[in-house]
């Protein structure tokens, strides 16, 4: 009987427990599957570092250059370098990462040439087809010639190409305080930052995929904590956290309090404007701040307004020619990086803007975070769209606001907005809440929390 791997292939990525849900024997078939929906005759694997990475990464090879293709091997990364190696090489690739999950996970992004994402509706679906057929009737047939396994390191050539992008060389001199987590920053960021103005204060850069000191999710409140504590004894100019496969950047300012992604999203968006003129398209989903479109038109650029998830912004952004896109989970993609998200170049970003002028990190973003936002709520529900209906029944019919089902649900009025909209994944409602002041947001995300726990 077929093996179903529902719970294994997500809507963007394959992620599990190894070895229950998957060991070396399926990514061996993945690798096969993979070239043969992308047509491939040659892709390019990287890999974080996990346990399990090396293996997992190794028999996926093993599929692919068994259909005939040429694998070509980056070893240890950060999924943004797979994404430059992919772009760089106009090569399909794959990422072995399971991001921030325990780790028991583990897990393969993948994408076509250039860095364009694979996901449900892009190729994933059949992958996985495959795969559960495969696991039923055999391994397909080899090809008469197999392709070749080679090495190649492409750490240098990512760390330029991104400093190529980026002007840091007149910078005043920065004390930061990097937080690896344990996790690929603590291999990208030493050849990145290497030879800038940067008093770098490393913490947690050993290369250790049980993540010992604690979970590589800077979004989580708990994991930012002995950061913002090291930034404030060091007196340091800012903290920059990385999650495991160092593709989102998280930033806390010289206080140690943190600066919201939607701010970062703005802040970025304004160098990028310039860069190109003070004209082009910004990307950013429905639950960024109402920061960023502001800024976006104060700087000549035109917003776009996205559903929630990097496969729609990178879909928009192939799509509109869009120059940047942010989203409020600390993924930032960039025109001149395939459309693909790197944390590491919006890190830059950040470092360059705080040095090109002589006051501390809370005052330049100051003019970036303009509205009290309630951060994402999860409530766990017994009918998602039971509640969902609920609330749109409380607000319907109201002159005083504006309703929109884009992503969940959207109820806007002058002074606030909230969003709901239900996990893909769990039985959960995820509110976010903005309003002009703090007493405002805090009834608007109590009055929705009231209905959605109801």
């Amino acid at each position: 009987m077929a093996a179903d791997l529902s719970q294994l292939v997500k809507a963007y990525d394959v992620r599990g427990v190894v070895p229950d849900q998957w060991d070396e024997s399926l990514a061996e078939l993945f690798g096969a599957a993979f070239i043969q929906v992308t047509g491939a005759s040659a892709i390019v694997i990287g890999h974080d570092m996990r346990p399990s990475s090396p293996g997992l990464s190794r028999a996926f090879a093993r599929g692919a250059a068994a259909q005939g293709v040429d694998v070509t091997e980056i070893g240890l990364c950060s999924t943004d370098q797979l994404y430059y190696a992919s772009g760089a090489l106009d090569l399909p690739g794959a990422m072995f990462t399971a991001s921030h999950n325990p780790a028991q996970y583990n897990g393969i992004k993948m994408c076509r040439a250039g860095a364009a994402p694979v996901g449900q509706d892009t190729g994933l679906a059949e992958i996985r087809e495959l795969v559960e057929g495969w696991t039923e009737s055999g391994a397909p047939a080899p090809a008469a010639q197999p392709g070749t396994i080679s090495r190649r390191d492409t750490l240098e050539d990512y760390a330029a190409h991104l400093r190529s992008l980026v002007d840091l060389t007149s910078i005043r001199p920065l004390k930061v305080v990097v937080d690896a987590g344990n996790g690929m920053g603590g291999h990208t960021v030493p050849t990145v930052f290497g030879g800038l103005p940067l008093d770098v204060v490393p913490m947690y850069f050993e290369l250790d995929g049980t993540f010992p000191n604690h979970e590589a999710n800077p979004l989580d409140p708990a994991n930012i904590v002995d950061l913002q504590k090291r930034v404030r004894e060091e007196s340091a100019d800012l903290g920059i956290a990385f999650d495991g496969d160092a593709d989102r950047c998280f930033v806390v300012d010289e206080r140690g309090e943190p600066v919201s992604p939607s701010a970062i999203t703005a802040l970025v968006a304004s160098r990028e404007l310039a860069r190109h003129g003070g004209k082009g398209m910004i990307i950013h989903n429905l639950i960024t701040s109402w920061s960023v479109p502001e800024v976006v038109e104060e700087n000549g650029g035109t917003p776009v307004r996205t559903r929630v998830g990097h496969s729609f912004i990178k879909a928009e952004m192939a799509r509109s020619g869009a120059i940047f896109g942010g989203e409020h989970s600390a993924h930032y993609y960039f025109k001149d990086f395939w459309n693909a998200d790197t944390g590491m170049l919006a890190a830059l970003h950040v470092l360059a803007a705080l040095g090109g002028q002589e006051g501390p990190l809370s005052g330049l973003v100051a003019q970036y975070d303009r509205y009290a936002g309630s951060g994402e709520i999860n409530s766990t529900v017994a009918d998602q769209t039971d509640r969902l209906a609920a609330i749109k029944a409380a607000y319907e019919g109201r002159e005083d606001v504006e309703l929109d089902e884009l992503d969940g649900l959207t109820v806007t009025a002058t002074d606030w907005w909230f969003n709901v909209r239900p996990s893909n994944t769990e039985p959960l409602l995820r509110l976010n809440a903005e309003a002009r002041d703090e007493m405002t947001m805090a009834k608007v995300r109590d009055a929705a929390l009231a209905i959605i726990r109801g």
